[in-house]
């Protein structure tokens, strides 16, 4: 299981201070929104935010992915050809690429740097797994899931995962930037 950095580790790091490595991320390869085969090595040389929702969450997901949206405004021009997002859902049966095709449209979500993912159930689920999210369907149909944003370096190495959804937008994206500028 990777040890989390949490949001106290990273505010902690200043400009002089690097943010900490967990190890290295795992890799994945999973089909987008767009019907397209996505695997995170795909993103060597750009910093990515993985994250983890399903469509039809009714609270927590919707919540995550606004703020990650109004973190891509913030970001300006890094966004896409420097940093990508990508969430990854954990109700893949559901989940297909029009329904997150969907999901991106309604968050407006700039996909030519966010990528929305599904795939094989157990694929999808062993990649949660290896993140350290755990999830399971309720009775209702839904799906309770840890919520863990994992931030991972130009080179592929886990650097920062957030607990939670509410987690501090400013210090999200200072620690993005400050892993762009960490490979200049």
């Amino acid at each position: 299981m990777a040890l989390l950095a949490g949001p106290s580790q990273a505010h902690d790091a200043s400009q002089a201070q690097r943010l900490p490595t967990i190890g290295a991320a795992p890799d994945f390869t999973l089909t987008s929104q767009d019907g397209v085969s996505v695997s995170l090595r795909d993103f060597r040389g750009k910093v990515v935010a993985v994250a983890f929702i399903f469509a039809s969450c009714a609270d927590i997901c919707p919540m995550l992915t606004d703020n990650m949206a109004r973190v891509k405004d913030a970001l300006g021009p890094l966004f896409g050809p420097q940093i990508s997002f990508v969430s990854i859902t954990v109700d893949p049966e559901r989940d297909t690429p029009e329904v997150l095709k969907q999901y991106a449209q309604n968050f407006a979500a700039d996909v030519k740097g966010w990528s929305f993912l599904t795939g094989d159930p157990a694929v999808v689920h062993e990649t949660g797994r290896k993140y350290g999210v755990i999830a399971r369907k309720t009775a209702n149909g839904d799906v309770d899931h840890t919520l863990l944003t994992s931030l991972v370096d130009r080179n592929g190495s886990l650097r920062v995962q957030y607990i939670g959804a509410s987690f501090d937008l400013e210090e999200f994206r200072s620690d993005l930037l400050s892993l762009v500028d960490e490979a200049r």
